[in-house]
């Protein structure tokens, strides 16, 4: 969340360009919208393989998002609508695009406002989200802007462990889409859910770059960058 909400403010601020990042969590967390002010006693004490599930805040809104078994993405991006949703369709649309060439097919959610009543962002599914054939959610998304400048970021939903999302939410987790490329796959491959990992990351990377006509670089933050996204990685804790 740091590196995400940093990347926003260097690009508001002209020194950072666009940027397209990956990343998955570990240890497992919790990630709470930035103005969600309740949630279960019960997060604070979760544990998942032996490690303590981790209790964050966004800086974007929207509902709680267990982060395990999924892989989350972040645009930093400026000269978008003014208006949210539109805002919102010009950026999913690469991510309809590369999961289109990976044989799934995504439309846009269209839960109404009784979406902020469940604090489990993956239980409702309103317009800026989407969508499988089936009507399942695969990809919650929640925006910030700052003047110019928006960060939209998201989880997808890849293999979520079954136990620990009814320890969380207190229902039955959405289905694993591994099988969407491997029928024969039994929930036991680690190596199939990194594989998957990559896949998707590259279709992704692929349809952003035709999308929006670009060319996209790979850079690592530097030892500085680091220092100046920790100093202020504390206002993203829950204590």
């Amino acid at each position: 969340m740091a590196i995400d909400a940093w990347l926003l403010e260097q690009h508001r601020q002209g020194k950072h360009p666009p940027t397209l990042r990956f990343y998955t969590w570990e240890p497992a967390a919790i990630s709470l919208g930035y103005h969600q002010r309740r949630w279960p006693e019960s997060w604070q004490n979760l544990t998942w393989l032996g490690q303590s599930v981790e209790l964050v805040r966004r800086p974007s809104g929207g509902r709680a998002v267990l982060h395990q078994g999924d892989l989350t993405y972040a645009v930093v991006t400026s000269g978008l609508s003014e208006r949210r949703l539109e805002a919102y369709q010009t950026v999913c649309q690469f991510l309809i695009e590369g999961w289109g060439q990976l044989g799934f097919k995504l439309d846009y959610g269209s839960a109404g406002r009784g979406y902020i009543h469940n604090p489990n962002c993956f239980g409702t599914a309103t317009g800026a989200d989407l969508i499988l054939s089936d009507g399942s959610k695969l990809i919650g998304s929640a925006q910030l802007r700052r003047d110019h400048a928006i960060l939209q970021h998201g989880s997808m939903r890849l293999d979520p462990d079954i136990k620990l999302h009814q320890q969380v939410f207190g229902m039955i987790a959405l289905p694993s889409i591994l099988q969407g490329f491997n029928q024969n796959y039994d929930g036991e491959s680690n190596t199939l859910f990194s594989d998957v990992q990559n896949l998707v990351i590259t279709a992704l990377v692929q349809a952003a770059c035709q999308c929006f006509q670009i060319e996209l670089k790979t850079e690592p933050l530097s030892n500085h960058e680091w220092q100046a996204i920790q100093a202020n990685s504390a206002q993203f804790s829950v204590l």
